[in-house]
């Protein structure tokens, strides 16, 4: 059934057994260097490794001070922040497990999960979370990481009270806390359906990290500047402890992802060695950093060793972009459940859209009799939180995690191909594959952000298309964008005439005519994380697109259907 296994050709280094060890280790070869910056009126102010390891370790004291208890779960409700930060190892670094959730999440969601996690304890950042915590539940205690006072939470503590100075006495982190304890309970993105919470352990955070250290040269002279947030395992768990772990310096990114000119202004005061990002955010930086010499030169510095991109490709015009520089463009895959990186591309190879590379040190791949993935390795987590269902269904009978991906090997690696719940039948019962479509419009395009496939029980498949309005605005600014063989259009009403001849050579590129795209749909409006249209690392949510934009698609179909937003109808007959 499985005669291929695919795994690394290094050998899995030495490990930091927990979180406690990595921690003591760190702040004995870095005390005087710094950890974590962000900004303060316009200037970047940080804290060093010996007051960072020193406040974690105060935190730690007073949380047991107040009751709490190896093994008990925290919930932590805030975006990415110093405070959060030192929260967080504290609670994992004495035996405690993080509960991590997306900062901007509605009352009903936070009561949802904190009831389900069983959390006894709660860290908020500060106003807008606060109003978001129900008083009635049943929580021990809670913290902000603003001072903050509110009528229906006057018990709240200050995070301050935490990192007063006390005396420690025989107090001590869990420097034996077992690899195998969990520390972290993630909540997934739920890209195709409910979210599930994710038990990670020690051996599954740090185990990642012995793979990298055979593979990356990232050291105490690294910088990243980082917006990712802590909530999601690219950026809580990939990222971040890949920071700390090699003791580089992590600066906040202040805009947090969200505005490109920010961002660049930041990488002008920090000049990023790594960076870590999705394919969206290097789209808007490449387009601003093409409006000038100068932009162009700060963007493409020489101190930037590499960067990283997941949850998609990067389109080929920007990954050639950052090579013929020398800078690495490293891609990688995984999931929550596997802590999360399984695969990373071998820079020095020519990079093959949807080949994700090949096992970190440590991981075997095989793929089932369906082409399914299946990983194991001790990134693979302990299984899913309350969901024996779940977690019936996640592994196989010899143990091995069931990804739900579908893939093929090649000669570089692994192929991504689909995920297996989105394949769909037409009404004529043939197989359509939609991430195939997408990957090939989105490659033709870099006027796109987003394409969702459909035509599930359809005569043919329909496309919706959402545009790269950055993009988009900046070229109707009169900037001058230069994409090869690309018309660059101005505004909406171009862009559309633009992807009738675009999709009539993808089509053209489709060797099944079933699986043609028939008509398609520009539409003005935006896909977010606050709509659940999108992941916390800004991937599209499939079933929430289609559900929200269901009228759309039965727009495409020829059904009358009243739509707010501008849109134009791209019928692509022709092809048939």
């Amino acid at each position: 059934m499985h005669k291929t296994i695919l795994e690394s050709e290094h050998e899995l280094g030495p490990m930091t057994p927990n979180m406690a060890q990595m921690l003591r280790r760190n702040v004995k070869r870095f005390s005087t260097r710094y950890v974590f910056k962000q900004k303060h009126n316009q200037v970047y102010e940080g804290i060093k490794w010996q007051e960072f390891y020193t406040n974690i370790k105060r935190i730690a004291f007073n949380l047991q001070k107040s009751g709490f208890i190896k093994g008990e779960k925290v919930l932590i409700f805030s975006k990415n922040r110093v405070e959060m930060l030192q929260t967080e190892f504290a609670i994992q670094a004495s035996g405690g497990i993080i509960v991590p959730i997306f900062h901007n999440l509605k009352e009903e969601v936070v009561t949802k999960l904190f009831q389900h996690s069983d959390s006894k304890y709660i860290f908020v950042g500060g106003e807008v979370q606060i109003e978001r915590i129900n008083p009635n539940l049943n929580f021990t205690k809670i913290f902000s990481f603003d001072e903050l006072k509110h009528d229906s939470f006057p018990e709240i503590i200050p995070f301050k009270t935490l990192i007063a100075p006390v005396d420690f006495g025989s107090f001590s982190l869990d420097f034996e806390a077992d690899p195998e304890e969990v520390c972290l309970n993630m909540y997934t993105s739920g890209t195709m359906g409910e979210q599930k919470c994710v038990q990670l352990t020690h051996k599954n955070i740090l185990s990642q990290q012995a793979a990298l250290d055979t593979l990356w040269d990232v050291n105490e002279h690294d910088r990243f500047l980082s917006y990712l947030p802590w909530h999601h395992s690219f950026g809580g768990i990939f990222e971040k402890i890949t920071a700390i772990h090699n003791g580089a310096e992590m600066y906040l990114e202040s805009s947090y992802g969200i505005d490109a000119l920010e961002i660049l202004e930041n990488w002008k005061l920090v000049k990023p060695t790594i960076f870590f990002s999705v394919p969206m955010v290097y789209q808007s930086l490449y387009t601003l950093a093409k409006e000038s010499k100068e932009a162009e030169e700060l963007f493409f510095h020489s101190d930037l060793k590499f960067v990283f991109t997941a949850a998609a490709p990067l389109p080929k015009n920007i990954s050639d972009e950052f090579e013929k520089r020398g800078v690495w463009v490293i891609e990688g895959w995984g999931l929550t459940e596997t802590t999360p990186c399984c695969t990373l591309t071998d820079p020095t190879v020519k990079r093959i859209t949807g080949v994700v590379g090949k096992p970190i040190p440590g991981v075997k791949i095989r793929l089932a009799e369906d082409n399914e993935i299946h990983i194991l390795g001790p990134n693979v987590m302990k299984g899913y939180y309350k969901n024996d269902e779940a977690n019936a269904k996640a592994f196989s009978a010899d143990g091995w995690f069931c990804t739900g991906d579908v893939g093929e090997f090649t000669e570089t690696g692994l192929k991504l191909i689909a995920r297996k719940d989105r394949i769909f039948k037409l009404l004529n019962a043939e197989k359509v594959i939609p991430s195939d479509l997408e990957k090939l419009i989105l490659g033709r395009c870099s006027f796109l952000s987003y394409v969702l496939v459909e035509g599930s029980g359809r005569q043919f498949p329909v496309a919706l298309l959402f545009p790269n309005k950055a993009l988009l605005n900046s070229s109707g600014n009169g900037n001058n964008i230069s994409i090869e063989n690309c018309a660059c259009p101005h505004n909406m009403q171009d862009l559309a005439a633009c992807l009738n001849k675009c999709l009539l050579k993808v089509n053209g590129e489709i060797v099944e005519k079933f699986a043609r795209i028939n008509s398609a749909m520009l539409i003005n409006g935006d896909l977010s994380v606050e709509d659940k249209t999108l992941t916390a690392s800004m991937k599209m949510m499939p079933n929430n697109v289609k559900e929200v934009f269901k009228a759309h698609i039965q727009r495409i179909y020829g059904e009358d259907k009243e739509i707010e937003e501008e849109y134009y109808v791209i019928p692509l007959v022709d092809q048939y």
